[in-house]
């Protein structure tokens, strides 16, 4: 899958640490460091929505280092940042609705988990710190496409959680002269999304019941539009913004595609690929949801020379593909 190389430096000698590496896109980021030779990848997860079986084909990986804990304990943040380079930082509790079911654990890990990080990579000499921002940020503000100085307020807790991640990050690039940058994932989905769980994303929701044969439930009207992006695109910016960038000053930039999709097409596109044809159930729009998103990229093309490089489409269809090979065999049981 990551045959394609985002950076341009040895990284034989380089070590890296992944938080939540576990999961979904830090897997995906795990498995682009070892196909491309990085001297040691560290990776950090307490497994509460990361998944032992997504980090299954790198345990026997020279370079791949397993390390369980929780970003909540800082010593536990002191430990893994030990002899580390450059932070890839993608553990977080994502979802509006379970941040807004359960705030506080939702703050806890990610804004005090972020904090002990963030203060742990400053004091431990990290040359560059990636950490996964959100679109949420953007709140209610009505513009598109979304600039990333122009932004609402926040419409749920996990919203503010990850707006206060940026704030941080930017007293600590004014205080203590430790720079980051924050990618603002916008719907990030590929293989290695979880489709189970109360608060799974809604590609892997329409793909797991496309191959089900069964109606998929639709929040709203289906004209509710998003910026989905590849997880392969969402690769390419996290390796970017560490490898091939020499920021004087935290940045945060939108990682996207800079299409909107609603989800009527969406659910025709993952219909089409899976040769299902079925009418989705509408059922009340969701709390804390926005109407549509849609990203301006070209910061991230002017600062780490982002180029989206997969389409929905294609990234559609690569998806049902996987979904297609790990959901058969396991007769539909828990694969994540």
């Amino acid at each position: 899958m990551y045959q394609e190389k985002h950076h341009q430096q040895d990284i034989s000698t380089a070590s890296f640490l992944v938080t939540g590496g576990a999961g979904f896109i830090g897997s995906n980021i795990v498995e682009y460091l070892l196909y491309h030779g990085a001297g040691k990848v560290r990776v950090l997860d307490n497994f509460s929505t990361g998944s032992p079986k997504n980090i299954e084909p790198f345990l026997n990986h020279p370079a791949f280092e397993l390390m369980e804990g929780d970003i909540r304990d800082f010593d536990t943040c002191v430990s893994a940042l030990k002899n580390i380079d450059y932070v890839s930082h993608q553990a977080a509790l994502g979802s509006v609705p379970r941040s807004i079911n359960d705030p506080i654990t939702s703050n806890a890990v990610n804004v005090s988990g972020f904090l002990n990080i963030l203060v742990a990579a400053r004091d431990s000499g990290v040359k560059k710190m990636v950490y996964a921002a959100s679109s949420s940020t953007y709140g209610d503000h009505q513009a598109l496409p979304k600039v990333e100085d122009q932004i609402g307020q926040p419409l749920s807790p996990y919203a503010v959680t990850k707006y206060v991640n940026e704030l941080y990050a930017s007293v600590f690039s004014r205080t203590f002269q430790f720079h980051t940058i924050g990618l603002r994932y916008f719907n990030v989905f590929g293989p290695r999304q979880n489709p189970k769980g109360p608060y799974a994303a809604v590609i892997p929701l329409f793909v797991q019941a496309a191959l089900n044969n069964t109606a998929p439930v639709i929040n709203g009207d289906g004209e509710t539009s998003r910026d989905f992006t590849y997880v392969e695109n969402a690769v390419q910016a996290n390796i970017k913004a560490m490898l091939g960038s020499d920021n004087t000053s935290h940045e945060v930039m939108n990682v996207a595609c800079g299409e909107r999709t609603t989800l009527n097409e969406l659910w025709h596109y993952i219909s089409k690929y899976a040769n299902v044809e079925l009418q989705p159930v509408y059922q009340e729009e969701r709390l804390g949801d926005v109407r549509h998103s849609l990203a301006d990229i070209s910061k991230a093309k002017n600062l780490i020379d982002y180029t989206p490089l997969v389409s929905i489409t294609k990234g559609l269809a690569t998806t049902v593909k996987w979904y297609e090979s790990a959901l058969k065999p396991l007769a539909n049981e828990a694969i994540l």
